[in-house]
This record gives C-alpha cells, structure tokens and sequence, in this order.
C-alpha cells in the first residue's frame, strides 16, 4: 500500500522545524488534504500543535522507546486513510540516544519507515555555505534519503534565490522554497519547551503559517516527494496487526484534562479503552466535584503554573485525597505525580498546598533540567503490575522531591545505556505515582493492570 510521507528534519535544534512542519500541515490542510502528523521522539508538545492545525491525533514514534515493530505499526494505523503523513523530526537528523550510531534519532525512523527527508536549513547568515551543509547532510549515511531543502529565516526572495542556487548546482537535492523572519508566527516558549497548543487563543497562527507556506513553498513539489516514498514493505505480521478491539466499557476512567494535567500519548489512552475504559475527563483547576470513576489518570503537564489554582481548589484536592484513602486506583505522571504530593514551590519560591498523599514537596529548580529515555522496571507490585515487568519512557522535568516523611517507591529506573538511575514511583496504597512518562505501547501488560486494578478495588469500595 502507498503512505505518501515527509520527514521534516533539522540541522540541529531551534532551525524551525516545528514552524516549518505547522506550516505544510496548515497548507496541506487547507488543500483539502487529510493531513496525518507525527512526531520523533518523546515529545508531547509539538504533537498537540498538530493536531490542533490537521483535527487528528498526532502520534509519537521512537525508536528507542518504541523500537521499530511498534513504531511502523503506530504509523501504519494512522496513517491508513490519510493523503498524506508529514513527520516532524527531533533535534538534528542524527542526533538520538548514541553518539555512534543512528538509535533513537530522526535518521532511524526515516529509514524504518523508508521517508524521504526534508532537510530545514536556517539560512539567516549563509550563503554558498549551505551547499556544503545539505551536502554534507545528504552523504553523511548512504541508507538514507535526503530528498530536498526548505530554508527558514531567510530574508528576502533575493537571499532565497542565493541559497537555492548554491545548493542545486552543487547538489542534486531539490529545493521546495522557504519561510521568512516574521514574529507573529513565534510561538512563545518556556522551561519545558513551547507553549500548549491549548494555550493558544486563537487559530490565526495556524492559519498565518499557512498563507506564508502558500506562498512561498513549492507545495506541488512538496507532495511530489512525499508520493516518492512509495510502497511501504510490510516485513514482520506484527506490524499488519490491527489494534486491539475495544471491549464494552466496564471501568470508569477519570482522566485530568487542563492546562495543567495534558501531557498523554494517544496510545495509552486508546489502550485502556481497548482494556474497557470509558474515559471521562475532569479539570482539576476548574471542576469542585469529582466524577464516579474507578480509576483515576494524572498526567504530565505545568501545575507549577497553576499553583494558585490549584491550590484554592479544596474540593477537588479533598475529593481525590478521599478518593485515595478510599482505597480508589490512582496512577499520575511527573506533573500528576507533584499535584499529589503535599505542596508544589514554583520558580519565585511560592509554596502552594496540594493534594497531600506523598509526605513530600515538589521543588522547582532551574537549571536543574532532568532530561533522558527511562527503562521503568516494577520491583514492588501495584497497580500498574506485578514485580519485574518493564516498560519504556522518558523523564523530562525541572522539578525534584522534597521528603517530608517516609516515601515507598515501587520501581527502579535505568537509562538508555543501562546505567541505574535511581527509584521511581511513589507507592501508597492503590495509589501509583512516577516522575517517569511511560508509553503503554512499550508494555501493553501496562494497560491490562490498570483496568484489572481498577475492577478490583472498585468492588472493595461498594
């Protein structure tokens, strides 16, 4: 079957491939096409833009985190009835978890899924030097295709014409046209990365990058490379597999959903519903009044940001911490994890009162950026399995744990090398919380736990 497909690459960080990747899929969408986005990499944020410009769940794929069966499948899934699928990259195109080698990089998931790469090259200060880059760029690994250049920053159509003729005479890359340097196309950033997507105000942004990729990006000759990919090769049955059915819904899961709890892969979320969730989502900032669930799910996100919320909101601190104490099944994530611990002290030094489960604080420190890929093994069982199961994630956060008291963890962490890192997962009760983002994908027994944890201590509480 053909995907038609584009990586959207980068030199190294901050070229602009999250503007240039929201720039085509505006374009492309407002084509008529059904635009299908993915990011490489750990990363929610990117992802969320994207589904906010194409209205379809952008997915994450990574080979490390992942690994290749996973991640083809995850894009086979999505990308079945879509025109076309544009991967945004990470980092530079070779940079990933080795120094040595292509795992975890842009460059491993473009030859995985055999994508065509498109290479953004800030062009802001160059000149015939970008001919050096993009070749450069282009023959550094012969098993992967760079098939043309978009520049970005770039000044003027007479700066733009300077580039593309350097590269094209002294290349065989095809050059799709460029964006300029135009700050109300800036997406505002913070400690974490750029701003949610839910954050902003308006479309307009999207729409603006749109018009400026209209005009000056060749779009023909950009779904012109994208059709190039041609057929993809199915080479295991696992990655034909379907995703699992959904079974008829038989746990409710309440699933905190702000602007302080937003970090979740579709993955996991689809695969509690494929457990027999019926997910039913909650503001912890805006709602007094807890939902009759069975299980609760805390993600990653800024509560930090949201202290004072948070904070004030008694009601709903008191209804989880009484949830808990109840004997309900809690499982949070980094962010979800701080909210449930005693206080969260923000970056001015503020202390903010939260739910009150771990004797802890959760301390804002910059610098002090923890930042990796994480194999979580179980060492005690709770309700996300029994001991020695292990699944994969990443840590990324600039928060550490203050102890007040005793703190039960029931996982241990080891890097992307092997090297131990430390424990993980606060314990108390049915209560779950890591400062690790897991992928159920990684570990699908994950999933299975949760619900069977949640039937389980919901028939104790009635």
């Amino acid at each position: 079957m053909s995907y038609p497909r584009l990586i959207i690459a980068g030199t190294q960080s901050g070229v602009g491939k999250t503007t240039a990747t929201l720039a085509l899929l505006a374009a492309l969408k407002a084509r008529g096409r059904r635009v299908q986005a993915f990011k490489v990499g750990p990363d929610f944020i990117d992802p969320g833009h994207h589904a906010a410009v194409t209205g379809r769940p952008s997915r994450n794929l990574d080979g490390w985190m992942l690994g290749r069966i996973i991640s083809r499948q995850i894009f086979l899934h999505a990308a079945a009835d879509a025109d076309i699928s544009i991967i945004e990259g990470m980092m530079g195109l070779f940079d990933g978890s080795s120094p040595v080698s292509d795992e975890g990089s842009t460059a491993e998931i473009a030859k995985q899924l055999q994508v065509p790469v498109l290479l953004v090259i800030d062009g802001s200060a160059l000149a015939r030097s970008a001919a050096a880059m993009a070749l450069g760029y282009a023959r550094f690994d012969a098993g992967l295709r760079v098939a043309g250049v978009l520049f970005n920053r770039i000044s003027g159509e007479r700066h733009y014409q300077l580039l593309k003729t350097a590269v094209e005479v002294e290349t065989d890359l095809l050059v799709v046209g460029y964006l300029g340097t135009d700050p109300t196309v800036t997406i505002a950033d913070r400690h974490l990365g750029l701003t949610m997507a839910l954050e902003q105000s308006e479309r307009e942004l999207y729409r603006r990058l749109g018009d400026a990729a209209a005009k000056t990006v060749d779009l023909d000759l950009v779904e012109t490379l994208a059709a190039s990919a041609g057929e993809m090769e199915i080479s295991s049955p696992m990655e034909n597999r379907s995703r699992p059915s959904t079974v008829r819904p038989s746990v409710r899961v309440g699933v905190a959903d702000d602007a302080a709890f937003c970090f979740y892969y579709s993955e996991n979320v689809e695969l509690l519903e494929a457990e027999g969730a019926e997910l039913i989502r909650f503001s912890p900032i805006k709602d007094h009044v807890l939902p009759e669930v069975d299980l609760l799910y805390l993600g990653g996100g800024y509560p930090e940001l949201h202290g004072p919320s948070l904070a004030s909101n008694t009601a709903m601190r008191t209804a989880i911490r009484t949830f808990a104490e109840r004997g309900g099944a809690i499982y949070a994530e980094c962010g979800g994890m701080m909210y449930l611990t005693e206080s969260i002290r923000d970056f001015e030094g503020h202390s903010h009162d939260m739910v009150g489960l771990f004797p802890a604080e959760a301390v804002m420190r910059k610098p002090g950026l923890t930042l990796g890929y994480r194999e979580l093994e179980i060492t005690s069982a709770c309700v996300l399995g029994e001991a020695g199961v292990t699944a994969r994630g990443h840590e990324f956060h600039y928060s550490s744990l203050v102890p007040r008291g005793e703190l039960q963890r029931a996982c241990v962490l080891r890097d992307a090398r092997g090297e131990p890192r430390g424990p993980d997962g606060l314990l108390a009760g049915n209560v779950l919380a890591l400062y690790t983002h897991l992928h159920f994908s990684s570990q699908p027994l994950l999933a299975r736990a949760l619900i069977n944890s949640a039937r389980t201590h919901a028939r104790r509480m009635r």
